[in-house]
């Protein structure tokens, strides 16, 4: 799918750059909870997006140093109970960020992205762009992930007028 690591470095920027829109809203319209975005708030859906984000770049560091990574088979085990667990695990994560400070949120949301393929870059291929199954897990917490809630962001934007 991809010949070197930048050019899904590449893709992926570009993939989330139309999030960054969130980040131009006020508090007040990041707060409002959105029909047409499942009833999200923006900040729910910075929360969401930022949180597997996260995973990946906590996986990221950890294949920085070694062939294993913890969170990675964890992250595994969830996707294979995704059925089962999902709703809980998605709802636990989005309590977790809703706990958070609106500075820390945008914060998280600014950085963590560029943080992860900062790591990636140091990441050798071999665990993650030539591993199918670690390429996978990256693309569905990543750029695939970002495409499914694509309508979500049209819809918080819209309704901040934007």
């Amino acid at each position: 799918m991809y010949a070197d690591g930048l050019s899904f470095l590449d893709e992926e920027r570009e993939a989330w750059r139309p999030y960054e829109a969130l980040l131009d809203l006020t508090d007040e319209q990041l707060e409002k909870p959105v029909e047409g975005a499942h009833g999200w708030s923006g900040r729910d859906l910075m929360g969401h997006l930022g949180a597997w984000v996260q995973s990946w770049r906590t996986i990221a560091q950890e294949l920085a140093v070694g062939p294993k990574s913890p969170a990675l088979d964890w992250l595994k085990e969830v996707g294979d109970d995704w059925d089962a667990q999902g709703d809980a695990i998605n709802a636990r994560l989005q309590a977790e960020w809703a706990a958070l400070p609106m500075a820390e949120v945008r914060h998280r949301f600014a950085t963590l992205p560029g943080e992860l393929r900062g790591y990636l870059t140091v990441v050798p291929e071999t665990r993650w762009l030539k591993d199918s199954a670690h390429l996978k897990s990256l693309l569905g917490n990543t750029t695939e992930h970002y495409d499914e809630h694509m309508a979500d962001l049209r819809a918080v934007l819209a309704a901040a007028g934007r």
